[in-house]
């Protein structure tokens, strides 16, 4: 083990959007953007899971996902698009995350004004019955990983007009979607030539360590007052052990916790320990080496930044080629900020816009 940097919630200063805000579902509408630039088109669709069919939560295996097309996509109708994924943060929605960050007003404006190429963006929708899947694979939630790997990406490469290789193929994701970034970065180097995750949570889950409580965000909007609502940390712990430690055996939740009248059980903290990236690098290396390009940042006065820099120093060591960049900022008061400004020139700079056959020995 790297480091014994953690927390009894893992570090779980997770992405949460606060505010109570009204939020609109759009479904295959062209959204408002500035009088005579193009617009790119909005979807809101469904994409069945069937690695996520009977999982023991009962969470439908049909999940929202919300696609933007950009604006020459209606009209081009020959051409084809490379694809970013965008994971979200617990105790949110995609909807969340593409509100929070402005996502087709955002990309409209960077593709009008030349800043980036065209590309589709993704985001699936990832809460579950305790507020989020940590995109891991389990019998109590499913197994995420297929669904975000295989089973998002075959719909959207079959019914979408994409560059259906790896190297056209970018994922990030921001808290528990840097999280799931880094896992599946891991895990899967075929489906994708480009990531980048922002303020990873869980990089080391080792409930023998505690420190306090994460710090409850404030409004998105962090220049407006804070409204008053639910802890919704509450269900981290549950979210976590249903994701690491699950147990068909135990009814009615189908998990087990890694602690028992206030003692670490040690044969459930390992399986914590075990779906942590500072824990998982080293055996990965080939893998990670194997991007194109692969990026991480946090703010300064994020409670994660400490456990970033330690997976920023293992990759370093390990001579895994990567840029990590910190900033002035908490856990979320820049997430919109830095979407605009760094993850989407990213994919642009470093995604395939040219349809050829991949050259990786995986991929499809």
């Amino acid at each position: 083990m790297r480091s014994k940097r953690s927390s009894f919630v893992s570090g779980m200063a997770l992405a949460l959007i606060a505010g109570g805000a009204a939020l609109i579902w759009l479904q295959s509408t062209v959204h408002a953007a500035t009088s005579g630039d193009r617009k790119g088109t909005v979807e809101m669709i469904q994409v069945h899971g069937k690695s996520l069919e009977g999982n023991l939560e009962g969470d439908s295996p049909d999940r929202d996902v919300f696609v933007y097309l950009p604006p020459s996509y209606a009209t081009e109708k020959n051409r084809h698009y490379p694809v970013v994924y965008f994971l979200h943060g617990y105790g949110a929605k995609a909807e969340m995350y593409w509100n929070l960050m402005a996502e087709p007003a955002t990309a409209d404006k960077l593709m009008n004004d030349g800043t980036i190429h065209e590309f589709i963006l993704v985001n699936p929708d990832a809460h579950t019955l305790y507020d989020g899947s940590m995109y891991s694979n389990s019998p109590t939630t499913g197994d995420w990983e297929t669904y975000i790997t295989h089973d998002l990406v075959h719909y959207i490469d079959t019914h979408y007009r994409t560059i259906a290789n790896r190297d056209s193929r970018g994922l990030a994701g921001h808290s528990m979607g840097g999280y799931g970034t880094m896992r599946l970065a891991m895990k899967y180097p075929e489906v994708y030539s480009s990531i980048y995750a922002m303020s990873s949570c869980c990089l080391m889950n080792d409930p023998g360590v505690r420190r306090p409580p994460a710090r409850q965000p404030a409004a998105a909007n962090e220049n407006k007052a804070a409204t008053p609502r639910p802890n919704v940390f509450a269900n981290v712990l549950s979210a976590e052990a249903a994701a690491w430690s699950p147990d068909p055996k135990n009814p009615p939740k189908f998990f087990d916790l890694p602690t028992e009248d206030g003692k670490v059980r040690p044969e459930i903290a390992a399986k914590w320990i075990a779906n942590s990236p500072l824990a998982l690098v080293d055996q990965y290396v080939a893998n990670l080496k194997d991007y194109h390009a692969f990026k991480m940042d946090v703010g300064l006065q994020d409670t994660l930044a400490k456990s970033n820099m330690e997976m920023d120093a293992s990759l370093t060591e390990l001579g895994i080629p990567h840029t990590f960049e910190t900033y002035e900022g908490t856990h979320m008061n820049r997430v919109k900020e830095r979407f605009e400004s760094k993850v989407l020139p990213f994919f642009s700079e470093n995604l395939s816009f040219t349809a050829h056959a991949s050259k990786h020995k995986g991929a499809e």
